[in-house]
This record gives structure tokens, C-alpha cells and sequence, in this order.
């Protein structure tokens, strides 16, 4: 006796069933929209101006599609930036309320009046290398931490490290949590000292 051979499934259709499946699913389905989050905007507030810079609180570097860097308007070589950069942010050459008692500089009255008001703006032009203005830019950070660790080791001996050093182990996850609220308000007092105001301007289109 021969064996009876099953009968075959007609898949024919399937993929018209599929189809119409995914057309009802479609129609049917309804996507919820975002209606945002209910907020009462604050009154409108008349326009204050900025206050006004003045220019010897300003240390502009440029650096040009040649990779020459010019700080106010000279040529500099980077070597030599970050001393330039100190002596401005560390000149204290206001006067009263704008005097700075911590300050070690020349206190040239045509130089910053003090390390808060004090602004370094660095524009590069947009075909500077970009090797060439991170080195920029790190000699610049490099000012500040100098600064800044001169000032952590005169105000905190005690701690045997600079600023850089205490704040690399603020930030070290493994670094005790009542140590690191110790170091954060001696990083704080730091950073008001010699706040970091390093203003990047949009790069100069080369034509």
C-alpha cells in the first residue's frame, strides 16, 4: 500500500493578507502627539545693556590661516604666550575697589585692572591647523592653572598639592566623599580668585 502524500498549505495569498493586515493596522493605530509642559513664562524684562569692557581688560589672541599667532596685534611665538598671558591675568592694576591685594604683577595701569575683569579673546581664522590652535588654547588654560596652583599652595600648605593636583582628585571617583567636599570649597575660593574668562570668537573667513 502506498504512502498517502499531506496535503500542501496554499501560501498564495499570504502576502496579500500581510499587506492588508499592515494597511488596518495603519489606519487603526493612533499616535499620540506631544502637547509640551504647561509653563507660565516670566514677564517680559526691559533689555539691560552689557556692561561695558574696557580695552585694557581684554588680551586678544589671534591666530591666522598662516598659523601665526598674534597677541594684541603683534607676533608672538607660543612659547612665550603663556608668560604674556600671567603677567596680564596677575597685573592688579586697578585702583580702590578694583585693586587686587593678591595679585603679583607689574600693576600697569594699561593693563588689566584685576583677574575678574580680566578676558582673554582667542580667534583663529578657518584654515588654522587644529593642532596649532589647541596648542593655543592649552598654553592659554595653562596661564590660568598657574596661576591657580600658586594661590592653592599659598592659601592651603597643608594639603601638599597644587591645584591642578587637588583638583584632579576632587573629580577621582574614588576620592572619600568628606574629602572631596574639602576640596571643593578650597577649588571654589580658587576659582573666584582667577576666574577662567577665555572667550573664543567665531573664526574669521578666509577670502
Amino acid at each position: 500500500m502506498g504512502r498517502r502524500s499531506a496535503p500542501e498549505v496554499n501560501a498564495g495569498s499570504m502576502a496579500d493578507i500581510a499587506f492588508l493586515l499592515l494597511i488596518f493596522f495603519l489606519v487603526t493605530t493612533t499616535i499620540e502627539t506631544d502637547s509640551g509642559i504647561n509653563r507660565k513664562l516670566p514677564p517680559m524684562e526691559e533689555i539691560i545693556d552689557p556692561p561695558i569692557i574696557k580695552e585694557r581688560n581684554i588680551f586678544t589672541v589671534v591666530v591666522n590661516k598662516n598659523n601665526q599667532i598674534l597677541v594684541e596685534e603683534k607676533l608672538m611665538d607660543l612659547r612665550n604666550l603663556r608668560s604674556e598671558a600671567v603677567a596680564f591675568l596677575d597685573n592688579g592694576g586697578g585702583l580702590a575697589d578694583e585693586a587686587c591685594d593678591y595679585c603679583q604683577g607689574s600693576r600697569d595701569r594699561s593693563s588689566s585692572d584685576n583677574p575678574d575683569k580680566a578676558i582673554i579673546s582667542l580667534k583663529n581664522d578657518r584654515e588654522t591647523d587644529y593642532k596649532v590652535y589647541i596648542s593655543v588654547q592649552n598654553e592659554l588654560v595653562a596661564a590660568y592653572n598657574e596661576l591657580r596652583n600658586r594661590e592653592f599652595i599659598r592659601l592651603y600648605p597643608q594639603e601638599n598639592m597644587d591645584y591642578v593636583q587637588a583638583d584632579r582628585k576632587y573629580t577621582d571617583p574614588r576620592t572619600d566623599k568628606k574629602v572631596k567636599a574639602k576640596l571643593k570649597e578650597k577649588l571654589g575660593v580658587i576659582k573666584l580668585m582667577f576666574p577662567m574668562k577665555l572667550s573664543e570668537a567665531e573664526p574669521n573667513k578666509t577670502s
